[in-house]
């Protein structure tokens, strides 16, 4: 079912349906092309009203282009006959009129549940769209009505959803009814613990999937007051985003402002004072609820729990980090939110030992692994098979971090001997190759909205053990086959709606077991954005902006954001322990013109990424070695 919830689907004064916000395109894409009508009065018993309803609309619809079949208005005199009209209509009309008045006759058909089987178009005007709530709030119309003691504000509806709105704007925002002020003295009175939503004639509310989308000039009427929620020709997505821990990385709050921008309500959790944050993160944020330590579960759900109290159902909890991806999963699993992981599958995408079973479930290749809680003499035995070196590595772990690499038996003999935590390790066979990433934002259908390749030419591991230079680059374009599997793999994992960096090795050699020189083999996947300053590399190599993207996947389940010309972009790092060839000055001589960020990287993220970064844009993949031997000299 698809719903529209308008005013009037028509600008005040006009004959056909508006064209403004989009409306007129929507609904004629949502119904099918030549459409059977059904109209629902809201004076069923009123002949005269209910018959120049009739001709109104169905002028409407005609001079709008909108082909149909046939167009019936149901009312008194055929009530009787309500099952067998709804199940012949694919577009459902509830008519404007008197609120209380129709919401009587729609329980006296039994619409409610009817409703339930219809998989047409519903399109609500004034009462109509007001009665589709599940509790509808029926203001004062009528003379006597405001000052009537008896008068009942709060009806059942249709249930269709839980929007309560206040039709006509800019007709009602200034009336007076029985001696009072319909806003000041009527409707802010009755929006505490309340949220009622007003638009002008040509603004509307579109249900699809669930989710409701407000379109065109549109204000939320709460707690006593109204605040404008969205402009002509932008929209609103009824949506409560839980951010955690949105001031890091601090590129991070991209993902809020455009969240904000999609019409999103951001609600920051954070352990750093209010005034700390970034002018532009607090300029995104609906509200921020300081803790005192975001690692003190107890106090991350009291933020949550408040938030759900003041703004109602929590959608997402998010924080995009892997650090929290566990905590992230609990609060959802604690909340009830369902669009994304729950603790029951994190150790899915967590635990590398995990990992493994959803490769084998996608027909992914893998490094065979054996878990260091086996015992030495089982890795001994596990050696044998895959010869050396091997890679011992946390299970669970971010990055390389505590990585090691074993080149023989006695350095396996000293790693066990020095890490009586062995047994939350994993031991992996050592494969060669070029390590590279498939990067994509999917949908709630597991579709990919966004991809990209990433290529690491030294692998993180060696660069952190080593302490080396960072340097990698983004692809221009995602090779067909790391495309394939990389969507293999998101659909093993049962992924959908999220931000995806995965890893891979492109084989230098033909490998039994796991493919030909060329070919790809799963290495670990990462749930969430690639690390650093890389997002924002991906805007810059393909000319788009990922931030936008992913908030648009949030709120609308699709992308709109178009990418643009094509470049590879190239990182080069440096350390502060290590002197350069090149200074600072003459880099950015050489490289300014190419120069698309130069940025000090945070120090809890500078051992796999360098303190200071340059990030280029090139046009020719033989720029990229020469730039890299440039900056790190």
């Amino acid at each position: 079912m698809i719903v529209f919830l308008t005013g009037s689907p028509t600008r005040y004064g006009e004959d056909r349906f508006t064209e403004d916000n989009g409306f007129l395109a929507r609904l004629k894409a949502a119904l099918p092309p030549v459409s059977r009508v059904l109209m629902v009065s809201a004076a069923p018993d009123d002949k005269a009203f209910t018959e120049s309803v009739l001709e109104g609309m169905t002028g409407c619809i005609v001079r709008s282009g909108i082909a149909t079949s046939k167009i019936t208005m149901l009312d008194r005199s055929n009530a009787s006959e309500v099952r067998a009209l709804l199940s012949d209509a694919d577009w459902l009309i509830l008519c404007g009129g008197h609120v209380p008045t129709q919401n009587k006759f729609l329980h006296d058909i039994g619409l409610k549940e009817l409703l339930k089987t219809f998989d047409g178009v519903v399109m609500g005007c004034s009462a109509g769209s007001m009665n589709c709530a599940d509790r509808v709030y029926s203001h004062p119309e009528l003379a006597g009505e405001a000052s009537d003691p008896s008068y009942s504000r709060w009806l059942h509806g249709l249930g269709l959803t839980d929007i309560q709105i206040v039709p006509h704007l800019e007709q009602v925002r200034y009336c007076n009814i029985d001696g009072k002020r319909l806003f000041e003295d009527v409707i802010f009175p009755d929006s505490w613990q309340h949220k009622f939503y007003t638009f002008n004639d040509g603004g509307y509310i579109l249900i699809r999937d669930d989710r409701p989308r407000l379109f065109g000039e549109a204000y939320e009427i709460s707690d006593g007051q109204i605040h404008q929620i969205s402009t002509e020709n932008n929209s609103y997505s009824f949506m409560n985003f839980i951010f955690i821990s949105p001031h890091f990385p601090g590129t991070y709050w991209h993902f809020c402002e455009h969240l904000r921008n999609c019409g999103v309500n951001v609600l920051g959790i954070a352990d750093t004072p209010y005034e700390a944050l970034n002018p532009a993160l607090r300029g995104s944020l609906t509200e921020y609820y300081k803790v005192n330590n975001l690692e003190d579960y107890s106090e991350v759900f009291r933020a949550v729990a408040y938030f759900s109290f003041k703004y109602g159902k929590i959608d997402w909890i998010e924080s995009n980090n892997e650090y929290w991806l566990e905590q992230d999963a609990r609060l959802r699993t604690d909340f009830n939110v369902t669009t994304g992981i729950k603790t029951d599958h994190i150790d899915a995408i967590k635990e590398k030992s995990e990992m493994k079973k959803y490769y084998a479930i996608g027909g992914i290749p893998t490094a065979r692994q054996i878990k260091a809680a086996e015992g030495l003499k089982a890795v001994k035995a596990f050696v044998k098979k895959t010869g050396w070196p091997i890679i011992a590595k946390p299970d669970n772990g971010v990055g390389a971090s505590g990585t090691y690499k074993l080149t023989d038996e006695d350095s396996l003999d000293a790693w066990f001997a020095a890490h009586p935590n062995y047994a939350e390790f994993v031991i992996e066979e050592f494969i060669t190759g070029l390590l590279v990433s498939y990067d994509a934002v999917y949908n709630s259908k597991g579709e990919p909205l966004f991809e990209s390749n990433g290529v690491y030419p030294t692998p993180i591991m060696e660069i952190v053990n080593n302490d080396l230079d960072s340097c990698y680059y983004i692809e221009k374009t995602v090779p067909a086959a790391l495309a394939t599997i990389g969507r293999k793999t998101v659909k093993a994992f049962g992924i959908k709606s999220r931000f995806v960096h995965l890893e891979f090795f492109k084989l230098d050699r033909d490998r039994e077991g796991l493919g030909k020189k060329g070919d790809y083999v799963g290495l670990e996947v990462n749930m969430r954005p690639a690390g650093g300053f890389t997002p924002d590399m991906m805007n810059f190599a393909h000319s788009t902006d990922v931030y936008r993207i992913w908030a648009e996947m949030v709120a609308f389940d699709k992308r709109y954001k178009d990418e643009g010309e094509q470049f590879f972009c190239a990182y080069a790092s440096r350390r502060d322990s290590h002197t350069y060839k090149h200074t600072h000055e003459e880099v950015m001589a050489c490289y300014g013109a190419q120069m698309a960020m130069c940025e000090r990287m945070p120090d809890a993220l500078a051992d796999a990424l360098g303190n200071q970064t340059y990030i280029v844009r090139l046009k020719d993949r033989k720029e990229i070695e020469k730039f890299f031997r440039f900056v790190t000299e």
